[in-house]
């Protein structure tokens, strides 16, 4: 569609295009439907076209746009994991529509996230000094405001509001990673697939960090079915966890996706400790606050061993192209944030609702 004006696209428009896509998605045969009957992808195309414009050509980008699109996104990566609900819903996973369509938006919106990176500035880093000056930084970082709120004033109100958009991650974690570790083993392999088998609790259901999720969950009397809470997500979150799956699933990207990995183990101990402790500050159970104190105890452990064991042996094995987990590492930075950022807004106006 050629979009030759602007307008601003209601609400109700997004939630009826959002109609139109599950009805796409539920068709036996989407591409045999689509091929058939090209006009029923006409409401829905529109829509798609306009919310490109708002999100990445707009100033101000709009945030229902922004939020259309990463939920559509959202929506076909999802069928890159296994869920064991019905397996007729798995039907047009290998869609060329859907692929088609995730191309799009993705092609789109990474480019506009890309706008300010430096590539020739990180081009001419010192990669093993690079992260680990980011690695010290972002292992002991300042005290933000955001968490001196979670710290101090955060309400049970506000937990529970920060575990349900938190859910939609928590409950399928490191599933990303598991789709990097087939291949040919070596040292690096090893190690990931050791992370792996921790975030895994060890192959005991129990121990899984999920698990810790959803027990966290059920003991606020919450839902722990996976994506519950879909729709109170954030879209800032949605991209976070969009941009995991654009450099998990795409082998070129392998080096972007350990420097964001780097990020997420390295970070991780620092922002849950506010959750933890907001949790003892409200008199929660251990089950209430036992996903973060585990992983608390473990990311400290495999941040070091992503620095030491993953990143740095690959600089050797890549020197011209190293730089890309530096990229990888700034960018999960930014957006991770950015993020948080969403969520603790999200939070703060829940508790003044």
């Amino acid at each position: 569609m050629s979009v030759s004006f602007v307008r601003n696209i209601s609400d109700l428009e997004y939630c009826e295009a959002q109609g139109v896509f599950t009805q796409l998605i539920q068709q036996e045969d989407l591409d045999q439907y689509v091929s058939l009957t090209p006009k029923c992808l006409k409401p829905f195309e529109d829509v798609l076209d306009l919310a490109m414009v708002e999100a990445y050509e707009d100033q101000p980008s709009s945030y229902s746009a922004h939020l259309f699109l990463q939920q559509i996104l959202y929506r076909i990566n999802r069928f890159k994991l296994f869920w064991y609900d019905d397996l007729e819903n798995y039907t047009n996973e290998d869609s060329v529509f859907l692929l088609s369509i995730r191309k799009k938006i993705e092609t789109a919106w990474q480019s506009w996230e890309a706008q300010n990176i430096d590539i020739s500035l990180l081009q001419g880093l010192d990669i093993e000094a690079a992260l680990r000056e980011r690695a010290a930084e972002d292992l002991n970082p300042e005290l933000s405001q955001a968490g001196i709120f979670y710290r101090n004033d955060m309400s049970q109100v506000g937990y529970r509001q920060l575990l349900a958009i938190a859910s939609l991650d928590g409950l399928v974690e490191a599933s990303q990673l598991s789709r990097v570790i087939g291949g040919v083993g070596n040292e690096v392999q090893t190690m990931l697939t050791k992370i792996l088998f921790e975030e895994y609790g060890g192959a005991k259901l129990e121990r899984k960090h999920t698990s810790f999720f959803s027990a966290m969950l059920v003991e606020l009397g919450m839902d722990p079915t996976p994506e519950a809470y879909f729709d109170i997500v954030p879209w800032e979150v949605l991209a976070n966890i969009n941009h995991s799956f654009t450099v998990s699933e795409r082998k070129r990207y392998f080096l972007r996706y350990i420097g964001s990995l780097l990020y997420f183990e390295i970070s991780v101990p620092a922002a849950f400790q506010h959750y933890k402790i907001a949790g003892e500050r409200l008199g929660l159970s251990e089950k209430a606050i036992g996903y973060w104190d585990i992983h608390i105890k473990e990311d400290l452990r495999h941040g070091q061993w992503m620095l030491n064991e993953v990143a740095l042996p690959l600089i050797t094995r890549y020197p011209n192209i190293g730089w890309e987990m530096v990229m990888g590492y700034d960018q999960q930075r930014s957006l991770s944030t950015r993020a948080s950022q969403a969520i603790a807004k999200s939070v703060q106006q829940t508790e003044n609702a």
